[in-house]
């Protein structure tokens, strides 16, 4: 809590500035270890003293006073422990505030522009990654007070459309499609076309002579690009439709290869840019950044060319501030190389661009690609979780209606898989395993909506309004003051999450408060507790319905009153 903070930075002051010493401060992982810590290795340096004898030192000067209980010193570390009583009369008047959890930080106008799957492809488990990410960053950045775009930048050209166009004339053209996926038919058409090309490099030519007649408006070539294009946006929103994922805008490739292509020629004229063997390239050489190619040599373009024309317009047209990439790690050197060349092309806002990256999404079973056609396409998943999430609410509630058990398990799958996506780090592999996601134990999304759920029948029991006012003495056992100091922690767990862009630190705290609310509910008795511990306690349970009803929304999971 920021007023212990400063308490205890005023009191080490002295040996640097007050925000840096709130800075510093930290919060141990284990409650044994105190409320706040201060580790003294930056001191090291000023003081040329090891940090163990500073932290022995500086802890006999300071005075121990309330709201400070005790002092200790393990190592390098000074720990601060407050008085219970103070610390939780502090933590509720911050709740009251209908702010409370809202970081302070700078307010910017942000765009963040996530999913970005490309049509003529199927809609698979990695993308789903990509959209629970940059759905939450949303939440998150709009929470924090920030006016956020949630952009789409689907690619519906490129060499990717013309293998499928190709495959589709060449192999398809006198099939009927299917009524339903032929978004999904499109892909397996592509995964075949890339077989096909690989088989036989005669293929090739073919291939880019369609891009090629593409990109300079061949009438019958466009006619099924539209059609085609159109099947695959459809299931597109309905995927973001089901999952409860809104964009603000939406940009297409095919929208940007002209201004790109244009933007091109300006920077050749500038200089930016030069010829080589036929090809419009940037030498980024001397940045260690290789050679940037912004325009092939048969004068068709690439996602380089589009996204220079994009970054322009993004800023120019809505104003931003700052733009967020999110897109996985393997275009990792190639943002490098976009963000400096924008910077050559004097570009003001080059570096308010970020690139979020993050690491795949496999299966057991390895590695996906839709180039060899082995991708897990989402709808499949989703629908094979949603099935098992049924069948958990029908053993569990028989008694139900059929829209209610519906609505639960939908709740129930979206909770199982965006938390399983999120509640990683952003540079780690996620291994989907869906036994796991849906377990009611342990870490995972179902597990945090049956506690609020279990919290929502203790306060139906109850039958009454819980008032607002409980005696905060009556919180003695180590379990309440526990859970309550958990809860204190949400504006800063928020911060985090926000400013470092990992919605993982909020699902770890999720858990974290989940967990230690049903150790304190074996612990604590509600309903049958003395009068001034019933309405203490219920009034605890409320505030902890609260925080993680507001955790699981930022999270884009949906939260149930009964499970």
């Amino acid at each position: 809590m920021k007023k212990f903070r400063e308490f205890i930075a005023k009191k080490i002051a002295p040996l640097a500035s007050l925000s840096e010493i709130e800075a510093m401060l930290e919060k141990p992982k284990e409650t044994a270890h105190g409320d706040f810590s201060f580790p003294c290795f930056a001191l090291a340096k000023a003081l040329k003293k090891p940090p163990q004898t500073i932290a022995k030192e500086l802890a006999a000067q300071i005075k121990q006073e309330s709201p400070i209980k005790k002092i200790e010193v393990i190592g390098a570390y000074i720990n601060f422990f407050i008085e219970d009583e103070k610390y939780i009369e502090e933590i509720f008047e911050q709740m009251k505030n209908k702010d409370f959890g809202k970081p302070k930080m700078k307010k910017e106008k942000v765009m963040i522009e996530f999913c970005q799957a490309n049509t003529h492809k199927p809609f698979h488990i990695g993308h789903f990654r990509n959209l629970s990410l940059g759905d939450s960053l949303v939440r998150l950045w709009k929470f924090a007070g920030n006016e956020v775009i949630a952009a789409n930048y689907p690619g519906d050209v490129g060499a990717h459309v013309a293998k499928c166009l190709w495959g589709l004339k060449k192999f398809h053209a006198n099939e009927t499609p299917p009524e339903k996926h032929r978004g999904e038919w499109l892909g397996l058409i592509y995964a075949e076309a890339n077989e096909k090309i690989e088989s036989n490099p005669d293929y090739k030519a073919e291939v880019s002579e369609i891009l090629r007649k593409l990109e300079s408006g061949d009438k019958e070539l466009t006619k099924l690009w539209n059609e085609t294009r159109q099947w695959c946006l459809d299931e597109f929103n309905e995927i973001y439709d089901e999952i409860n994922v809104n964009f603000d805008v939406f940009f297409f490739e095919s929208e940007v290869e002209k201004p790109g292509k244009i933007l091109v020629q300006e920077m050749l004229k500038k200089g930016i840019a030069k010829e080589s063997d036929g090809a419009i390239i940037v030498d980024l050489e001397k940045y260690k950044l290789d050679v940037f190619v912004i325009l092939k040599s048969d004068g068709t373009s690439l996602y380089s060319t589009k996204d220079l024309a994009l970054a322009k317009q993004k800023f120019e047209q809505f104003g931003v501030e700052r733009s967020i990439h999110v897109v996985g790690s393997e275009q990792k050197f190639y943002f490098r190389q976009l963000f400096k060349t924008l910077e050559l092309m004097g570009f003001k806002h080059a570096k308010d661009c970020y690139h979020l990256s993050y690491e795949l999404v496999m299966l057991p079973k390895g590695k996906m690609s839709s180039r060899a056609g082995n991708v897990v396409i989402f709808r499949l998943v989703y629908e094979e979780v949603l099935a098992k999430a049924l069948e958990e609410v029908n053993k569990r509630h028989p008694e139900w209606d059929e829209n209610k058990k519906n609505l639960t398990a939908k709740g129930i799958a979206l909770a199982a898989m965006k938390f399983s996506m999120l509640n990683q780090d952003n540079n780690k592999t996620i291994i989907f395993d869906m036994d796991k996601a849906l377990e009611f134990e342990g870490e995972t999304g179902p597990y945090i909506q049956y506690v609020i759920a279990r919290i929502n029948s203790i306060i139906r029991k109850h039958s009454g309004k819980i008032p607002h006012n409980p005696a905060l003495s009556v919180f003695k056992d180590p379990s309440e003051i526990r859970l309550i100091k958990l809860l204190g922690d949400f504006p800063e767990i928020i911060e985090e999450a926000t400013l470092s862009y990992r919605p993982m630190s909020l699902c770890k705290y999720l858990i974290d408060v989940s967990q230690s609310f049903n150790d304190f509910y074996n612990r604590c008795p509600v309903l049958k507790a003395e009068q001034n511990e019933k309405i203490a306690r219920l009034y605890l349970i409320e505030k902890t319905k609260e925080i993680l009803s507001e955790g699981l929304s930022l999270l884009g999971i949906p939260v149930l009153e009964e499970m």
